[in-house]
This record gives structure tokens, C-alpha cells and sequence, in this order.
């Protein structure tokens, strides 16, 4: 190959190339939703011996997540193999966030991970929910409200109109 041609293959000094943050994310996730639909749920989730409609399995929710998940991870990866961002757009985006900001972003995902059990489905989305507004730099205490009811709501709509039973918390018991 001549110099020119080798140089063609290459990423241009502004973009990221064939294995860029899309692809990379894109194919994780490929793989992810793969294992979670194609082991987790077939040996992991058991059917009731009489189903009488399809629709209420407890196999169809995680199937339709996961189905979800795995489209949108390959449209992901592909959009990230033939389209890759360039460096600045990216680079860019970051710039401007503080790293208190994308902290407490990380907190709130652990905090609800961490604590789910012990302060229960309505703790642990409040006290998520709130690192998140606290993120998102929001002043207004009103809004703040929010990060209250709609943990409650979402919760209880779970327990009460799913039957989906959700950890009370054992710090409450």
C-alpha cells in the first residue's frame, strides 16, 4: 500500500473512527440485552403452568425491555459505524458539565442500586430523585415536590394497579 492510501484507512485527526463511544456503547449493550434475553430471562423467569394470555406473563415485560434495548443498542452501534462523531462535537458536549454535576449524577444511580432494599422502592427514588434535581441545578423548591411525589406515585401505581411488590425498606419495618 502507498503512503496516501494508508492514510485513507485511518481516522481523520477530528473524528474517532470505526471503534468510536457510539459503536463501542452500541455493541455493549448489544451483547447485554442479548444475555439478558437470551439466558436471564429464559432460565430465571418461570411461567405459571396455565397462561391464558400471553400479555401477563411475567416473562412478557422484561422480553419487550429487553427487545427495546437490543434495537435501539444495534441502530446505536450501526449509526456509530457508519456515522462517527467527531472529536470536538463530543469533547464539547463534556466542556461545559462540572464534574460535582456528573457526580451526583453517579450517586444518585448507586444510591438507589445500593439502598433499593434498605429504605425501600419510595426512600430510595426520593433520595434519587433529589440528587438528580440537585444536578440538574434546579432552585425552585416547588420543583423539589417532585422529587417526592413522583416516587410515591410510580411506586404505589406498581404495588396497587400492577401488583408488582416492591421492598418496603427494612430501615422502616
Amino acid at each position: 500500500m502507498e503512503r496516501s492510501e494508508i492514510h485513507s484507512v485511518e481516522a481523520s485527526p477530528g473524528s474517532y473512527g470505526k471503534w468510536n463511544p457510539n459503536s463501542i456503547l452500541g455493541g455493549a449493550l448489544v451483547i447485554l440485552a442479548g444475555v439478558f434475553l437470551f439466558y436471564v430471562i429464559p432460565n430465571y423467569i418461570n411461567l405459571p403452568p396455565f397462561m391464558q394470555n400471553p400479555l401477563l406473563s411475567p416473562r412478557f415485560l422484561p422480553q419487550l425491555a429487553g427487545w427495546i434495548v437490543l434495537v435501539l443498542a444495534a441502530l446505536l452501534l450501526i449509526e456509530g459505524l457508519l456515522n462517527p462523531p467527531e472529536r470536538e462535537e463530543a469533547e464539547a458536549l463534556r466542556a461545559g458539565v462540572p464534574l460535582l454535576r456528573q457526580g451526583l449524577m453517579v450517586a444518585a444511580g448507586v444510591v438507589y442500586v445500593l439502598f433499593f432494599e434498605q429504605l425501600g422502592a419510595i426512600g430510595s427514588g426520593v433520595l434519587a430523585s433529589v440528587l438528580l434535581f440537585l444536578a440538574s441545578n434546579l432552585r425552585n423548591p416547588w420543583v423539589y415536590a417532585l422529587a417526592i411525589a413522583f416516587p410515591v406515585v410510580v411506586s404505589l401505581l406498581f404495588v396497587h394497579v400492577l401488583n408488582v411488590p416492591l421492598p418496603i425498606g427494612t430501615l422502616w419495618e
